[in-house]
C-alpha cells in the first residue's frame, strides 16, 4: 500500500517500485478512501491486504497554508498516521515506512540538523502543528517496535522540489511559487515580483526523484528504530534561491522583499550521514540541474494564471 501514491512524491516512488519489479501496488485514492477516518482506513486494508505500507499521504503546504490551517494540518496528519500504523499492526503488516518532515526539528537546532537534535526544542511556530503531528509517527513507531515487535521505520525528508510539484499559489512551497511568479512575470512583462520574508532564511532542497530513491532503499534495507534524515546536504538562502530561479527563467526585473511576511525557520540543513551509512543513499541530482528540469516541466505543463 502506497498512501499518497498519486501525489507529487508518491508518483515517483511508484515508478521506483515498478522499476524494481514491484507491480502489485495499491494506492488508496482520497475520493474513495478517507484516510483521516478509521472506516476509510479499514476499508483500504480489507481490499488491499498489504504486506508493506509506505505512508506518504499528508496535508501539506507552504508557510501561508500552515499559518492559515494549523488545526487541520495537525489533526489530519496525526489521525492519518496514527490510525494507519495501528491498522497495519493489527493486519500483521511486515513493514511500515513512515515519512516525517524537517519541520519536526527545533526552531534553533544547530546546523547541520542531526537526528539526535529532534527533541532539543520546539519547532518553528508557523509550521509546528504539522511538524509535531508528523513527529508523533516516530514516537508511535518506536513504541510499537518496543511493545509489539512491529517493524516500522521513520524518515525525515528535507524540502522537496521537482517536476509534478504543486504550483497552486495558495498552497505551494517556495520553489514552485517562485518559478510560477518569474515565468508569469516574463510572459506578461511584469517589471517586478514580491517575495515573502527578508530572503535571509536558508533552506536545503532535495530533488523529488532522489527522495523517492531514498524511500525505496530504506524500504528494502533499513529495519532500525532510529529516525533517518533524507537530504542533499547543502544550505542556500532564499535570496540566492530567488536570484537563481530568476536567472534560469529569464526574469530580469526587480525583486521586492515583503518583510511583513514570516521567514519561517531561520536556517535548515540536514546531516545526511546516517542514510548513507545505513542504506547507501546519497543525493545524485545537482541543484541547478534539478531546477532546470522543474522549470522545463512547468513550461510544458502551464497552469492557468492566478
Amino acid at each position: 500500500m502506497l498512501t499518497g501514491g498519486a501525489g507529487f512524491l508518491g508518483s515517483f516512488v511508484l515508478e521506483k517500485l515498478h522499476s524494481r519489479g514491484c507491480k502489485d501496488v495499491f494506492i488508496p485514492r482520497e475520493k474513495e478512501f478517507n484516510l483521516v477516518d478509521a472506516a476509510g482506513i479499514k476499508k483500504a486494508f480489507q481490499i488491499s491486504k498489504p504486506q508493506i505500507v509506505i505512508h506518504l499521504a499528508a496535508k501539506v503546504g507552504g508557510i501561508g497554508a500552515n499559518r492559515d490551517n494549523p488545526g487541520k494540518f495537525f489533526y489530519d496528519n496525526l489521525m492519518m498516521g496514527a490510525q494507519l500504523m495501528e491498522a497495519a499492526r493489527l493486519s500483521d503488516v511486515e513493514k511500515f515506512v513512515a515519512l516525517g518532515t524537517i519541520c519536526a526539528y527545533p526552531k534553533f537546532a544547530p546546523l547541520p540538523f542531526k537526528e539526535e537534535n529532534l527533541w532539543d526544542g520546539y519547532p518553528e511556530e508557523t509550521n509546528a502543528p504539522y511538524g509535531l503531528a508528523k513527529k508523533m509517527l516516530l514516537v508511535q513507531s518506536q513504541a510499537y517496535r518496543q511493545q509489539y515487535g512491529f517493524n516500522s521505520v521513520f524518515l525525515l525528508p528535507v524540502n522537496l522540489y521537482g517536476p509534478r510539484d504543486n504550483f497552486n499559489p495558495g498552497t505551494s512551497h517556495v520553489i514552485p511559487a517562485l518559478i510560477k511568479k518569474c515565468v508569469e512575470a516574463v510572459r506578461f512583462n511584469i517589471p517586478e515580483i514580491t517575495v515573502w520574508g527578508t530572503g535571509a532564511a536558508t533552506r536545503e532542497f532535495l530533488f523529488v526523484e532522489d527522495c523517492a530513491e531514498a524511500i525505496v532503499l530504506a524500504t528494502e534495507k533499513f529495519d532500525k528504530p532510529d529516525p533517518v534524515n533524507i537530504g542533499a546536504g547543502f544550505e542556500l538562502s532564499i535570496k540566492d534561491l530567488t536570484i537563481l530561479i530568476a536567472k534560469l527563467t529569464g526574469f530580469k526585473g526587480n525583486l521586492l522583499w515583503d518583510s511583513s511576511k514570516p521567514d519561517g525557520q531561520p536556517r535548515r540543513m540536514l546531516d545526511t550521514f546516517r542514510a548513507q551509512k545505513e542504506f547507501g543513499f546519497k543525493a545524485s541530482t545537482g541543484f541547478e540541474e534539478g531546477l532546470r528540469r522543474t522549470i522545463d516541466w512547468y513550461l510544458a505543463n502551464p497552469f492557468p494564471v492566478s
